[in-house]
């Protein structure tokens, strides 16, 4: 399986915000999509960063509540591991283990076309296991 498939499934949607939005806003764009991470954009195609609710409670933690005025920037990551469509699942379970990270942006030529989460990765593999379990009990049975 390949991230392609996942993102044909999930569709190729990606929230972002823009390096001069404060924390705030982010905030706000967080809670409205009911998702755990933006990538940080200028354009809305390329990748300049991306930030997480960890990125906020840590800031916080060190910070106070005057993180909440500063640029996403201040928080961001601006190393970001990127994939490809035609990216192994494997693979990128792989990456977020090793990178201890939940959120990928999927690149296609530099411009962004979709991410994958750490969700997408569990729900995609509990459905190839439930459709194996399924073959075997019908084989086992002698439905098919």
């Amino acid at each position: 399986m390949r991230i392609s498939d996942v993102l044909r499934v999930k569709g190729g949607q990606v929230v972002t915000v823009t390096p001069d939005s404060d924390v705030r806003h982010l905030l706000s764009v967080l809670a409205e999509h009911r998702i755990g991470a933006v990538v940080v954009s200028q354009n809305g195609t390329s990748v300049d960063g991306i930030v997480s609710e960890r990125d906020v409670v840590r800031a916080l933690a060190e910070r106070g509540p005057a993180v909440l005025s500063d640029p996403v920037t201040a928080i961001h990551t601006a190393r970001v591991h990127t994939l490809t469509p035609d990216t192994h699942l494997q693979d990128v379970m792989r990456i977020m283990t090793e990178q201890r990270v939940r959120h990928v942006p999927v690149m296609v030529d530099g411009s962004l076309c979709g991410i994958v989460s750490i969700g997408d990765v569990v729900k995609n593999r509990i459905d190839e296991l439930e459709t194996e379990r399924s073959a075997l009990t019908n084989y086992i049975s002698g439905t098919r």
